[in-house]
């Protein structure tokens, strides 16, 4: 069996990175930027108001009483989007948040602090340059790079492509997913039951990930325990994707299928065993550019394996430059039992303790309970060893929602 680690660095050295596509940036939205995003122009793109309040040029008081109060006239405003070109000589500019400064201005004094009187203001404070100001290119300056490729487009990234006046960005485009579920003992949910069948419970949360982290999905239909027609099977969906994931049918019993046909079907196998738990009979391979997971068959595993290890693999073919979702160090609620040679994805809920977050272990750790999968929150690693992990250990955790 290949270490968990190791298992995930030969899998992601298959990743290739998949063509580009231009998008608006309204469908942008969880894409892998492909190009960079440059700023054409400074950001903000002129120097502008931070408060409500009143625009001065702090020159005007050098020459004036060393403490205030002082007696200004107000002469002009200058609103968003539509300001006053010049401030008059030892004047005040009523002036609101983000409206232009005026071009001898230096300084904003935030409405609070003064006394109005009549057409003057009354201020008690010597104002400084640049306070209350936003400068012209603070935040991006003109041909910086606002946004690298490789970077997934969060809500606030889409905000600043379009501050940067972006209407369309150049993406990775999604990768073609086809997960074709395996078992003669199969049905679809709600179809009439026959004796010794169960519902498929694998291709809707598996492509729920899937999509999750980027990718097309197309659900397959479910091939039986044939080694021809499974081979059939994979050899139609090798033609048209580039990440076939089968489920079911990878480990050595006498239905178990999958294997051999993907080796009938020209697929080369990296590995078919891991040490975790659950999820041993793993199976990695390709066939052209085509990659192949073969994830075991209890909804468990299935979907855990898939977290790990597919949807990383997904991440890096976009181009992703952190493919690996986020471990959060947590605390181990309970004292846990170790498999001395596998790391094991324990199904667990977080809750916040003072500042620590803790990790409570569901009962229910089965590869087949669908149960424990519902009522978690992700995934903690409890790592290989000899004896038990103590109550308070720190192991990582990964949320289903970072997969």
């Amino acid at each position: 069996m290949l270490s968990f680690d190791e298992a995930r660095r030969t899998l992601l050295a298959r990743a290739f990175v998949v063509s580009s596509e231009r998008v608006t940036l309204a469908d942008a939205a969880g894409r892998v930027l492909a190009r960079d995003v440059v700023a054409r122009h400074p950001l903000p793109g002129f120097d502008h108001s931070a408060m409500d309040g009143y625009a001065v040029a702090c020159g005007d008081f050098e020459a004036g009483p060393a403490g205030g109060p002082w007696l200004v006239p107000v002469s002009g405003e200058s609103a968003a989007g539509r300001g006053l070109d010049a401030l008059a000589p030892a004047t005040a500019c009523r002036i609101f948040t983000g409206a232009p400064l005026p071009s001898n201005a230096d300084a904003v004094i935030m409405q609070e602090n003064v006394r109005r009187e009549g057409d003057a203001i009354a201020i008690d404070a010597r104002p400084h340059p640049g306070q209350n100001v936003r400068r012209a290119g603070e935040d991006v300056a003109r041909g910086a790079i606002a946004l690298a490729s490789g970077e997934r487009l969060s809500a606030g990234a889409m905000a600043l492509a379009a501050m940067l006046d972006r209407s369309e960005v150049v993406v990775a485009r999604r990768p073609r997913v086809t997960v074709l579920c395996t078992g003669d003992e199969l049905r679809a949910p709600g179809d009439d039951p026959r004796p010794g069948s169960l519902p498929e419970s694998n291709s809707a949360p598996v492509a729920a990930l899937a999509r999750q982290a980027g990718a097309l999905v197309r659900i397959a239909p479910i091939a039986g325990d044939h080694l021809r027609a499974t081979q059939r099977a994979i050899e139609e969906a090798l033609d048209a994707t580039d990440v076939l994931l089968t489920i079911g049918g990878v480990s050595v019993g006498d239905h178990d299928v999958v294997r051999p046909a993907l080796e009938s079907a020209g697929v080369t196998l990296d590995f078919w065993k891991v040490a975790i738990k659950p999820g041993k009979p793993l199976a990695v391979g390709s066939r052209g550019k085509a990659i192949v997971i073969g994830l075991p068959g209890n909804p468990a595993s299935a979907i855990v394996t898939f977290a790990v290890f597919g949807a990383p693999l997904l991440r890096a073919l976009q181009g992703d430059r952190r493919p690996l979702p986020m471990a959060l160090p947590v605390r181990l609620e309970a004292t846990r039992k170790r498999s001395p040679d596998r790391l094991e994805l324990v199904r667990a809920r977080l809750r916040v303790e003072g500042s620590a977050l803790v990790a409570r272990a569901h009962d229910n750790q089965s590869s087949g309970a669908t149960t424990s999968l519902a009522s978690s929150d992700g995934l903690a690693f409890v790592p290989a060893g000899d004896g038990p992990l103590a109550a308070d250990a720190t192991v990582d955790f990964v949320r289903w929602s970072d997969v």
